[in-house]
């Protein structure tokens, strides 16, 4: 009978030593641990956190609501990790902020699950859902102060190199001239730069020098007064003048017509400038940033840009490498950008290994612009929480070297539109003439994208409203693959 009793006195409860053990071989692998109860309340916290955070923070979060560390957005009633967890599901790898009062806010990588009961009363009945969490910079090495305020994602030495940059020009007032092809995140590095230097407090304008006649964009950039020609009817502020405590971004500045070349050289060499129509002469304190996916050294050669202008732009060239040359950062993107989306549509989706293949396999010549379509369209299409590749654009999934080739060829040979003609505007075709094009291309829709001017998300949108679907390739609910 004794040993009857022995034996059961050792069937307990998770005892305190034994929480100190699992907390100390957690920690031996960098994780932290969370105990929840029922009420998503915090019955144990490991050791590590004081570490994380400061002494003695593992005991004062006891009792305590684990919203209040997370978010509502993460663990509010309403939270994503929380239904999931309240659905018996597990999640990993999710990025979120530890925020405890008093202490520095930390990024960190989380891991939730329910907690498996086996009735072996080895673990205390009140535990039902466990955290674990990570400093996030162990994810990934590159991620740091830089990359988490600014809202560049990247682990490639490429991009550490431009992030090193951003760091070096804190304190610098020249000016910065960014190169890449389009699609490559030209301004979120220009909004990097700003965010990072001692003009953050002042405004971040930006204008497409390519997106407006030589007319408007004159206005655009210095303003107007009244009169100053039809349609004029108000003074009007120039961006100089907006940008003036802050920074001005100029995109495609390849694109800018001579004549406002010249008058660009004046204000970076004097700060001086006029509005259209007026004599008086203003002073602009904006920093300027430009960038173009044009080369604009052969630019100069065909004499289409002003040298000394070049030079006064380029004084701290950042050339922003195409995703094809810098593929680790393909997974790091895909996670944020599915994150982003899935948060404002309240949905829980992730990639599957096989989809993550396919879609580190890409070439992307759209680069991350082209990703986040992709992602975007992954996010509707897929039916359940995980995307599979068959959620994915189709021609994703044909071999590599073939839709490289189809694509240049298309570059260089547009193809044919049917005979009924291209219309004008893709939300003014009729299903049958939409289908005829289709038709037409062996419904390759990056072909008939091309042919329409179109995005291909907006050709699937449009597919979706008329109904088409590939005759081939079905959705699970009848949806156009």
């Amino acid at each position: 009978m004794a040993r009857q009793t022995e034996n059961e006195s050792t069937v307990k409860p998770l005892t305190d030593a034994a929480l100190h053990g699992i907390t100390r071989a957690l920690a031996s692998v960098g994780r932290a641990f969370i105990c929840l109860d029922p009420e998503f309340r915090i019955l144990h916290a490991s050791r590590l956190l004081d570490r994380f955070l400061g002494a003695d923070v593992s005991q004062e979060l006891l009792g305590r609501r684990i919203e209040e560390l997370f978010g509502n957005e993460l663990f509010g009633e309403e939270g994503t990790l929380r239904q999931v967890l309240e659905n018996g599901q597990m999640r990993e790898g999710w990025r979120a902020t530890l925020n405890v009062a008093g202490h520095q806010a930390r990024p960190v990588s989380i891991t939730t699950a329910p907690m498996v009961s086996d009735n072996s009363e080895i673990c205390d009945p009140q535990v039902r859902y466990l955290i674990l969490l990570r400093p996030a910079e162990e994810e990934c090495a590159c991620t740091n102060a830089l990359s988490s305020c600014s809202d560049v994602v990247a682990c490639s030495p490429a991009m550490q190199r431009i992030f090193r940059m951003v760091e070096a020009l804190q304190a610098s007032e020249a000016s910065v001239l960014i190169t890449g092809e389009s699609g490559t995140g030209k301004e979120v590095v220009a909004r990097a730069i700003h965010h990072n230097s001692t003009r953050s407090k002042g405004p971040f304008v930006a204008l497409n020098c390519a997106a407006l006649p030589a007319e408007l964009l004159e206005s655009e950039l210095f303003g107007h007064v009244r009169g100053a020609f039809t349609g004029a009817i108000r003074d009007r502020v120039g961006r100089f003048e907006l940008a003036n405590e802050g920074t001005l971004f100029l995109d495609e500045i390849g694109d800018l017509p001579a004549p406002l070349q010249v008058k660009l050289l004046r204000v970076l060499q004097e700060r001086q400038f006029e509005r259209v129509g007026e004599n008086k002469t203003r002073t602009s304190k904006a920093r300027i940033i430009a960038a173009t996916n044009m080369d604009l050294k052969e630019a100069l050669h065909r004499g289409r840009f002003r040298e000394d202008l070049y030079y006064r732009l380029c004084v701290m060239p950042i050339e922003v490498p195409p995703l094809r040359e810098r593929r680790e950062d393909i997974a790091p993107l895909i996670t944020t950008i599915l994150q982003r989306f899935t948060r404002q549509q309240g949905l829980v989706k992730r990639i599957s290994p096989q989809a993550m293949r396919v879609l580190l396999d890409y070439h992307w010549p759209g680069n991350v612009r082209e990703l986040a379509n992709v992602v975007e369209y992954a996010v509707v299409v897929a039916k359940g929480e995980t995307i599979l590749p068959d959620d994915l654009p189709h021609e994703l999934l044909e071999h590599p070297g073939r839709a490289q080739a189809r694509r240049a060829k298309a570059a260089h040979h547009p193809p044919t539109p049917p005979a009924i003609g291209r219309p004008q505007e893709i939300g003014t075709m009729t299903t049958d003439d939409l289908k005829a094009i289709l038709d037409a291309h062996q419904w390759r829709r990056a072909e008939v994208a091309i042919t329409l001017g179109v995005s291909r998300s907006t050709l699937w949108r449009k597919m979706r409203e008329a109904g088409l679907s590939h005759p081939g390739r079905v959705e699970k609910d009848g949806a156009p693959a």
